[in-house]
């Protein structure tokens, strides 16, 4: 697997609405992109932080998978996304062939319609990982 660079930061907020003021007003940073995933039940906002992607995931429902993290008490970064040069599907059957527990056992669209999977955080040190590929 060939990563290029952190794709971005995912940030679990019950708000978008609600914390946007904070990474504009006081960060200084600016929103360039608000979109729905209705297929992961969240909308995202995506700010710029220098050549890094802070991606603000707000939950759609109480299914979403964001709004379940937070009822358990959770809240700030919930993943951190790699960009990979070779194919997120490429990057699957290696991990997949090194015993990584896959959450995705295929990419799938995502936010800013990149193809996307996750790799589960039990075999990842604890971080939910994603794989991203434009």
């Amino acid at each position: 697997m060939k990563i290029s660079h952190i794709e971005h930061l995912g940030i679990a907020v019950q708000s978008i609405e609600k914390s946007l003021p904070y990474f504009e007003n006081v960060l200084g940073l600016k929103c360039y992109n608000v979109e729905e995933v209705a297929d992961q039940k969240v909308k995202t906002a995506f700010l710029k932080c220098g050549e890094v992607k802070l991606e603000l995931l707000e939950p759609t429902c109480p299914e979403s998978t964001i709004q379940k993290w937070l009822d358990k008490g959770n809240k700030g970064i919930h993943h951190i996304a790699f960009a990979i040069e070779d194919g997120v599907a490429n990057a699957l059957a290696e991990c997949d062939e090194k015993g990584i527990r896959l959450i995705d056992a295929a990419p799938r669209k995502g936010a800013e319609n990149l193809n996307i999977a996750f790799l589960h955080p039990k075999s990842t040190e604890g971080i939910l990982t994603e794989l991203c590929e434009h």
